[in-house]
């Protein structure tokens, strides 16, 4: 399920594909930070649940919280509480009297406990899409504010959306959002969609009475908002006092400097990094940056502190040793080295990860066997559910701390960037180049030089298409690099789902620019494209673009169909990719769980 975003959209007609930036057009919708950093407030629905949480924590045992169910957490809440869980979630204004229509999938195993107590009705009318059937429940309403509850303390993902109808047909509607702040409005007719993060799932079947209504669409990500039932998990590598998760990022000149990430404990506030050239005694120290992260479902490690340094002014070529550490204790020594100006050097990069505890085998025999490695790319899904904490300890559990020594590039998937919610945490634990189009988050898409190579590392999840292009442009116009390379999840070609939007926009600017390697995963299996130009198989590799989609998880595509254009095609998963540059020649290697070349080329220039 690509579809992805809002793009801050404010009228239906300029959504497309993958629309949408997400969350900042839903308020304040907060699952993996803290109440602190988002502002939230304990009458809105994250700062209930919050509180709600708290309390579990508290009075249950760890068995108790896994044996829940929405009886007992309707008997655990306050009035107040309940009070705000009817009537927050969903907040708008009307100028007349309406008629609000609640679509509620039947599929879900408990009604929402708020809709009957509120007064509203169940309907004999039904919606319906392709594969869920929605029962309609309905309640006037005088002009002033409407408010609406959750969607249930489970986390049934199709959750409900909402039309609104003047009960007098002749009065002119307006709607006025409160919360989400920025809600998109549309018509509900056949055809419409009604979940941001799905825009190709629409409506087949919608009563003669309801239709014309103003559709409020919602995303599948807020059916995560008060989910308690069946939703506590474990680590198991919580955070302690020591620093841990230790992970060097590139900045855009990686020849100066480094970015250096790591985790403790939530009691350690201040946190800070000395390093110096080897062989030297000459030290550097510099504070860190704290971020307080919360997993509230977390049992075991609900809160953790984040720490990121920028180190700048370094010396290229050469190599640093370094610790990061506080007064209560400090990791083992350290190494990077900068880039320098030779141009030889290699990389290796991996398709989907998700968490895997294999990959991170992989990994490290791939770090034993190219030891020369400067950098590690990730072309997304890093992890199974962007929004766990759990499922980052495992990525990072499983490296083995290769990234402690060797930077991790990465871009986000739909699953580290889900549901619609956004990639916060994957923000929050991987620090970035600030370089990426105007008016878009920053550190999603970037660019950075390493020595005579262009990489563009594109966030195709999170941004629309044609918001990217102009960027994509002058990136590579601007750009006198040797190599080309540009990195983004979702691929343009492959017979499993067609990126038609990709193709327009983005390919005619990798052929104009002689961009010779674009890295893709999503699919879980392995595919490298003849050098394509204008879609079409050019003789030489030096004549078009190689796209090459892998995978760093178990292959899933066994009996998928061989592309006209395929020039190798690997069923099987746990693969990474090494790719070594000296000078104008490049060596390509296509490489198992096993040690063994499954795929190689060279280009020459």
């Amino acid at each position: 399920m690509k579809r992805t975003g809002l793009d801050k959209i404010r009228f239906v007609a300029s959504l497309g594909n993958r629309t949408l930036w997400v969350i900042a057009a839903w308020g304040a919708i907060s699952l993996s930070g803290c109440a602190q950093r988002h502002g939230l407030r304990h009458d809105s629905v994250a700062g209930v649940m919050g509180t709600v949480v708290t309390r579990l924590y508290d009075q249950l045992t760890p068995a108790q919280l896994d044996t829940l169910s929405d009886a007992f957490i309707l008997g655990f809440i306050s009035p107040e509480e309940k009070a705000t869980l009817a009537t927050a979630y969903w907040r708008f204004e009307v100028n007349v009297p309406v008629v609000v229509s609640v679509m509620r999938d039947s599929a879900q195993q408990k009604v929402p406990f708020w809709l009957a107590d509120e007064g509203f009705e169940k309907t004999g009318l039904t919606v319906r899409n392709e594969l869920y059937t929605y029962e309609v429940w309905q309640k006037e309403f005088t002009a002033g504010e409407v408010g609406l509850g959750i969607n249930g303390f489970d986390k049934h993902r199709p959750v409900y959306f909402v039309s609104v109808a003047p009960v007098d047909a002749a009065d002119p509607l307006k709607i006025r959002a409160i919360f989400p702040r920025e809600q998109v409005i549309s018509v509900l007719d056949t055809g419409a969609f009604t979940y941001f993060d799905w825009d190709g799932l629409v409506l087949k079947e919608v009563p003669p009475s309801l239709r014309g209504q103003h559709l409020l669409p919602t995303i599948r990500g807020r059916a995560r908002e008060a989910h308690v039932v069946g939703g506590f998990r474990y680590t198991d590598f919580p955070s302690g006092i020591l620093p841990d998760q230790i992970t060097l990022t590139l900045p855009e000149d990686p020849a100066t400097g480094a970015i250096v990430q790591w985790r403790c404990d939530r009691t350690v506030s201040h946190s800070w990094i000395t390093y110096w050239p080897m062989n030297t005694s000459d030290t550097v120290r510099i504070e860190a940056r704290r971020e307080l992260l919360e997993d509230r479902q977390l049992q075991n490690d609900r809160y953790v502190s984040r720490f990121i340094a920028r180190v700048t002014d370094l010396k290229p070529g050469m190599t640093y040793r370094y610790v990061v550490g506080h007064d209560g204790g400090v990791s083992d020594t350290l190494h990077f080295k900068t880039a320098d100006a030779d141009n030889r050097f290699a990389f290796t990069w991996f398709g989907d990860i998700h968490n895997d505890e294999k990959w991170g085998s992989v990994l490290q025999r791939a770090s034993n066997k190219y030891p020369q490695t400067a950098f590690y790319v990730a072309a997304g899904d890093l992890v199974n559910t962007g929004l766990h904490g759990d499922d980052w300890d495992a990525f990072f559990g499983y490296s083995g701390g290769v990234f402690g020594h060797t930077p991790l590039m990465a871009v986000p998937g739909n699953h580290d960037s889900q549901d619609g919610l956004g990639a916060s945490r994957y923000q929050s634990v991987l620090a970035f180049p600030d370089n990426g189009p105007a008016g878009l988050p920053s550190g999603l898409t970037y660019a950075f030089r390493y020595e005579h190579a262009l990489f563009l590392m594109i966030d195709v999840v999170s941004f629309p298409v044609s918001k990217q292009k102009d960027w994509i442009a002058r990136q590579l116009a601007a750009s006198d690099a040797t190599w080309k390379f540009v990195v983004f999840h979702f691929p343009p070609y492959t017979s499993e789902e067609p990126y038609p939007d990709i193709v327009k926009e983005w390919v005619p600017l990798f052929d104009e620019h002689h961009v010779d390697i674009v890295m893709n995963g999503h699919f879980h299996y392995y595919l490298r494209t003849d050098a394509l130009k204008g879609g079409m198989a050019q003789q030489d590799l030096t004549g078009g673009t190689t796209y090459i989609m892998s995978v760093g998880t178990r292959g899933k595509n066994e009996s998928g169909t061989v592309e006209p254009y395929a020039a190798k095609r690997i069923n099987e998963g746990h693969l990474y990719q090494h790719i070594r540059i000296d000078d104008r020649k490049l060596a390509y290697v296509c490489v198992d769980s096993v040690g063994d070349i499954r795929d190689s080329f060279e280009i020459h220039k």
